[in-house]
């Protein structure tokens, strides 16, 4: 008996000393979370290459918006949105994405809402509540802004939201919402003066 206790204890401890196929378990101990540290630097990698594409085109189509041009067979609300979709290269879809071209009287006013009388004095404005309709269409109004490209010397807001899908559905256990993560970008300008007849220069 004492002699098969040696053996065992012989054995397990030689084979304690073995680190054959070590290598192959800690890799698989490894592998999954070096995985998901690749994958989220791709899914950030492309959030902020996208993100970048927006607003750039954003701004290349404010600077095509100021001048008041239209191109022939479009209106300019087309082409300020033809300009963003060929500066983010097709990653962006602009099917999807929210477009929005608005006119406000000037740059202090701009995502400002109309002005009202808090009579319950709770901080939000109420059906019933005296207001100015400062844009006169009836109603009141969180957002003063118009839509449209402007007149010569108008202040126009150029804004922009997108939900860019997640490429991997863990990626939404910690960034975004519902699968998607929102890409914003906005920029508000002051339109050149220009002629009636044809948009500035």
């Amino acid at each position: 008996m004492k002699t098969l206790m040696r053996m065992l204890i012989k054995k397990t401890t030689a084979l304690a000393k073995k680190d054959d196929g070590s290598t192959v378990v800690e890799f698989a101990l490894v592998a999954p979370i070096l995985a998901m540290f690749l994958v989220a630097i791709v899914e950030f990698g492309m959030i902020m290459f996208s993100s970048i594409l927006m607003e750039s085109g954003l701004r290349d189509a404010s600077r095509f918006g100021i001048t008041g041009r239209e191109l022939t067979g479009q209106t300019r609300l087309e082409s300020i949105v033809q300009i963003i979709s060929d500066r983010t290269i097709g990653l962006i879809d602009m099917n999807a994405a929210t477009v929005d071209v608005m006119v406000y009287p000037s740059f202090s006013d701009v995502g400002t809402g109309e002005d009202y009388v808090d009579g319950n004095a709770n901080g939000t404005y109420d059906a019933g509540e005296t207001y100015t309709d400062s844009n006169g269409n009836g109603a009141w109004d969180s957002d003063i802004g118009v839509a449209g490209a402007g007149d010569t010397g108008d202040i126009v807001l150029y804004r922009i939201s997108y939900d860019w899908p997640l490429l991997t559905p863990f990626a939404s256990h910690f960034m975004g919402d519902s699968g998607a993560f929102t890409l914003q970008a906005s920029i508000a300008v002051r339109n050149e003066p220009w002629t009636a007849s044809g948009g500035g220069a």
